[in-house]
């Protein structure tokens, strides 16, 4: 008898699930997820990686991965353990013949899987995927990764003119019920990975729970009972409320839906009800979000280096009193500041904000951008490595923008917060 392991990451999800449908192709299958208690200790820039809003987001997240595999009478095992410790166990104990997971390529995550090759029996093989994308690898119009453009227009034109999004794939088949393992460990909670129970602040514009129902459920309210997708670039630049926005991407960035179930959705949206540039900037974003991973593909480590993919050289500085003030939204700009306590009280920042305060941080304090990226990746929500490195590198003057921009952070929030009304939900006491 043939049995499989598959092993999820950033791709906690049933529907349209590449590595998922592959190792479906067995007698037996059994499913894991690892809580890496890495990802919840302090980093060199002294933040942990992963804080209580993620941390949260992602418990409930895969309490939904589990519940929907049970439907498919497949076990999910959950361990608060690091995966090359463990995985090993488990190919002995179950006879496993082949482990699928979804490929990853930075400097982090390589490591763990060489580790697990390294520990693992020799006879078990190691399958890997690449299922984040959009525009898949194996599809896009440059002979090698080396070839992605150093900027984003020529990539997307050339994609969009060349490239066919793949269809969605399929759930994979109900396995037999003596499929489950009925011994399967219980959920860390989240005081298992170090953190305090907290509810949700009223004021947040992403009040949502972690999975892929809800992501699913998301999709069906910004599309279908609610149609805003067809304003969707007239009001992508807001900052307050649930819907200014699609929210996709806390859900996008642990892989609970995938980029194309989002664009075929979009499609039908557009056939059904209204195409207009509304329904084609949701696309662009996706495409940006694509962008990202392969630039990260094609520079590797340089992302996390302080000259960055253009090895350019700053004067950057590291002042403690200036990352105090701008965590807890204390410097000299109230704009700044609002976004500083919105994400700080809540895991969720708008892409306006989180442009304008990467800008104020590395270009106007002058502080070392990593820094910030690194406080970013502890807090946000929708933490996805590609997009924050390299969104943090394009605003610090060391990634993909050729423009080389500084955001005035003043005339920011004239033109996107005029009456204040951002401004006066952060800043001002609140007795809930």
């Amino acid at each position: 008898m043939e049995t499989n392991l598959i092993w999820f990451g950033n791709n906690l999800r049933v529907h349209d699930n590449e590595t998922l449908k592959q190792a479906s192709r067995s007698d037996r299958l059994i499913a894991v997820y690892f809580f890496d208690p890495r990802h919840f200790l302090i980093n060199s820039f002294g933040f942990k990686k992963t804080e209580r809003f993620r941390a949260k987001f992602l418990l409930e997240t895969v309490q939904q991965l589990k519940n929907n595999l049970e439907k498919l009478n497949i076990t999910l095992l959950v361990y608060h353990e690091k995966p090359e410790d463990r995985i090993p166990e488990l190919v002995e104990e179950y006879n496993i013949n082949r482990v699928y997971l979804q490929n990853e390529w930075t400097s982090e995550e390589s490591k763990v899987i060489d580790e697990v090759k390294k520990r693992a029996s020799n006879s078990v093989i190691l399958h890997t995927t690449f299922d984040q994308f959009l525009f898949h690898p194996k599809d896009i119009p440059f002979e090698s990764f080396d070839q992605i453009p150093q900027v984003f227009t020529v990539f997307r034109k050339k994609c969009e003119k060349y490239v066919q999004v793949r269809p969605c794939l399929d759930k994979p088949r109900v396995f037999p019920f003596d499929n489950r393992i009925e011994s399967a460990p219980h959920l860390p909670t989240l005081e298992n990975l170090g953190f305090s129970s907290f509810e949700t602040d009223h004021r947040s514009a992403f009040p949502y729970s972690g999975g892929e129902n809800s992501a699913l459920e998301r999709m069906d309210h910004y599309f279908w009972d609610t149609k805003k997708l067809a304003y969707y670039k007239k009001t992508r630049n807001g900052l307050v409320g649930i819907d200014y926005s699609s929210k996709f991407s806390p859900w996008l960035a642990n892989g609970s839906i995938s980029a194309r179930t989002i664009y075929w959705e979009v499609k039908r949206f557009e056939d059904e009800v209204k195409k207009n540039q509304d329904t084609n900037w949701l696309i662009f974003e996706l495409i940006w979000r694509d962008y990202f991973k392969y630039v990260s593909l094609k520079h590797g480590n340089h992302i996390f280096k302080i000259d960055g993919i253009l090895q350019k050289e700053y004067d950057w500085h590291t002042n403690e009193a200036a990352k105090e003030d701008w965590i807890n939204g204390k410097t000299a700009d109230d704009f700044v500041n609002a976004n500083m306590i919105e994400l700080k009280k809540t895991g969720w920042m708008s892409n306006r904000g989180r442009q304008n305060v990467a800008s104020y941080w590395s270009k106007h304090l002058k502080q070392d951008w990593r820094i910030g990226a690194s406080y970013f990746e502890a807090m946000l929500i929708d933490y996805d490595v590609h997009s924050n490195w390299g969104n943090w590198m394009y605003n610090s003057g060391v990634g993909n923008d050729p423009r080389d921009r500084t955001f005035n952070t003043k005339r920011q929030a004239e033109m996107y917060d005029p009456n204040k009304k951002f401004q006066n939900l952060w800043l001002q006491p609140t007795l809930f």
